[in-house]
């Protein structure tokens, strides 16, 4: 069986002293030879610069770093711009995203979604960039239906997408219901899930809430009879999405894309289980 393909997201520093942690950081998981390094992309293009800066760095460690661009704020000039930007650092990946409308802002930029995002970047750099896409096993929070979301994610393949990363879950049958979906639609595009593991479940419970991510109820249950026991939360945490790794493998996921919040030790220890470093 051909090895699994790893990628780990970060997000850019905000000071001197986080981009020190994150080196740190990212020499830790260099060991597990991941693909790419992908680096986010503020509410409106608000990292601009920060997400620039962590992805010359990567690169020029080198390894392959995976900047994200979202529509929201964005016009055609500036993503023409960054692209120029990227292309002369020499990134070859680039993860294509919507982005959330950032609080009080009025402006949603020239591009309303992503596939149109895609399609701009495919009309103005041809094959020069591999394209990633966001999907959503749990849908997205804001479609209608979840046949609008089908819909949308064959939109953003159709307009030249190369492969996808889920938003994270914990519902096993979501992400494979979500794959017979879309193939069912002619999409044949890598589906690659995304894992965040879990270090504190207030944490995770609040971002969840947000970002529509199920924490499914016997989860939930557990980690609140843990109370405040810190150790119990990161050990129950780590076998449950050791074991949802171990089975998304087993059925065919052609990786997994680790969200690591800056952090190295969780997301290692789950490689190290799955016997991947």
């Amino acid at each position: 069986m051909q090895k699994p393909e790893l990628s780990i997201e970060f997000f850019p520093p905000q000071t001197s002293e986080g981009d020190d942690k994150l080196r740190a950081t990212r020499g830790k998981l260099a060991r597990l030879n991941p693909a790419f390094f992908s680096v986010t992309y503020g509410a409106g293009g608000s990292t601009r610069e920060r997400t620039f800066a962590t992805v010359k760095e990567i690169a020029a460690d080198g390894f392959e770093a995976a900047p994200h661009l979202s529509c929201v704020g964005s016009t055609r000039a500036s993503i023409r711009e960054i692209l120029g930007e990227y292309a002369a650092a020499g990134i070859k990946r680039i993860v294509a995203l919507r982005g959330d409308l950032p609080s009080g802002v009025g402006d949603a930029g020239e591009f309303r979604y992503a596939n149109e995002l895609v399609e701009f970047i495919r009309s103005e750099s041809g094959d020069r960039f591999r394209i990633e896409v966001a999907a959503y096993p749990e849908w997205h929070p804001q479609a209608k239906t979840p046949r609008d979301d089908l819909l949308a994610f064959k939109r953003k393949a159709d307009a030249g997408a190369d492969s996808a990363i889920t938003q994270y879950f914990y519902n096993f049958d979501a992400y494979l219901h979500f794959v017979d979906e879309v193939r069912a639609m002619g999409v044949d595009l890598p589906i690659v899930p995304g894992i965040m593991p879990i270090a504190s479940f207030s944490k995770l419970a609040r971002f969840s809430d947000a970002c529509g991510a199920e924490i499914p109820r016997w989860m939930r249950k557990k980690f609140e009879a843990f109370g405040d026991d810190a150790e119990s939360i990161r050990a129950f945490g780590l076998d449950v999405v050791t074991e949802l790794c171990e089975r998304l493998l087993a059925a065919g996921a052609p990786g997994l894309h680790f969200y690591s919040m800056n952090q190295a030790g969780l997301t290692t220890a789950i490689c190290e289980r799955l016997k991947l470093v």
